[in-house]
């Protein structure tokens, strides 16, 4: 059988991914700069020049999901961390239609992972993977630390989270959160250092065995109907797909990739020579319905599309005030702003806001 050798310049498709997750690690360094200045701004007694970002949440996925079983129980939107739930749907609905690309192509620590392995690669000569026996049980880790998240918030009443997002401690958790990076303690040092370690030798080191937001994408990408499909009469078994695939899925082996691991980051269907071999098919589309420029540009203007709907409907900014954040943040080391715990009833009456 003859096939059909790919034309045009496959480098360039690879790159797309390439410029899109670049541009996004660049605005997310971007966010975390001006919040940095926010911050220091409102701890002082001088004016704030420096408006708040909201896109900063996105690093609050856990506010999100609790903030996300409030709505949908109460119809009550979360509004001191608004944004989290903006980009913790944004994520889970691009994951269910097109696999679990925020992971492949849009979320920050992703792209560092991927870095940090390519980098390993290329001084090393190769990547490592841990035999069976120890891999397969810390991939469960994350899907361990999901279940943890997903128990924890599904057991508190709507009272019991309306409670936590009232507290001082939910109001300055993004604070919190910068504080974990500009005072970091020695065992947190330590911690970020055994990850970039791990992310240097092991393709996605946090993202194979830690990151619960990315196994809750994962799941979802497998309910969804896109998956990467291979065709057995034209494969010519050179194994470039596998040997591609960040998650060390057997890909020239499948006839379609099912695996929760698979990002959707097309960099099998680029290194594939036959055309129409290895394609993203999604139910109900033809073949050729994702090239990885498509799905680049939908992913991007899916994002622009939620963000702008957000902000115009008034669902992107905090509602606490500067004044109120000043305030509070004045007292971010006085035991009110510890974490309060999580109760699972509450018996407070009244509205959340």
């Amino acid at each position: 059988m003859q096939h059909k050798i790919k034309e045009g310049n496959t480098n360039t498709a690879a790159r797309l991914r390439s410029w899109i997750q670049l541009g996004v690690f660049i605005v997310t360094i971007g966010i975390g700069i001006q919040f940095a200045i926010h911050v220091r701004q409102a701890a002082g007694d001088g004016e704030i020049t420096v408006s708040r970002p909201p896109g900063v949440e996105g690093f609050l996925p856990i506010a999100g999901l609790m903030s996300w079983k409030l709505f949908i129980t109460t119809g009550f939107w979360d509004r001191v961390h608004p944004a989290a739930m903006v980009i913790l749907g944004f994520a889970a609905v691009i994951s269910l239609g097109i696999r679990k690309s925020f992971c492949g192509w849009f979320c920050p620590v992703g792209t560092l992972s991927e870095w940090l392995w390519r980098l390993g690669r290329k001084m090393a000569g190769k990547n490592f993977l841990p035999p069976p026996w120890i891999d397969l049980p810390l991939r469960s880790l994350k899907y361990l630390l999901l279940s943890f998240f997903v128990w924890i918030i599904f057991s508190m009443d709507a009272m019991a989270i309306v409670n936590f997002i009232q507290s001082p401690y939910y109001q300055l958790s993004d604070v919190k959160m910068l504080h974990f990076f500009t005072a970091m303690t020695f065992l947190t040092a330590v911690v970020l250092l055994v990850l970039l370690l791990g992310s240097f030798f092991i393709r996605n080191f946090w993202c194979r065995y830690l990151c619960p937001y990315g196994a809750l994408m994962g799941l979802l990408a497998m309910a969804g109907p896109t998956r990467i499909t291979r065709d057995e009469n034209t494969c010519i078994d050179c194994q470039r797909c596998t040997r591609a695939c960040p998650a060390y899925l057997p890909v020239h082996k499948k006839q379609r990739i099912f695996s929760a691991e698979c990002s959707g980051c097309m960099d099998c269907t680029t290194v594939c020579p036959v055309a129409d071999t290895l394609s993203l098919k999604t139910t109900g589309l033809s073949t050729r319905a994702w090239s990885t420029a498509r799905l680049g540009l939908v992913i991007i203007i899916g994002f622009i599309t939620i963000v702008y709907a957000a902000r115009i409907s008034g669902h992107w900014e905090s509602r606490i005030s500067r004044d109120q954040f000043r305030m509070q943040l004045k007292n971010i080391d006085s035991p009110a702003f510890t974490h309060p715990g999580i109760p699972k009833k509450s018996s407070l009456s009244g509205g959340p806001f």
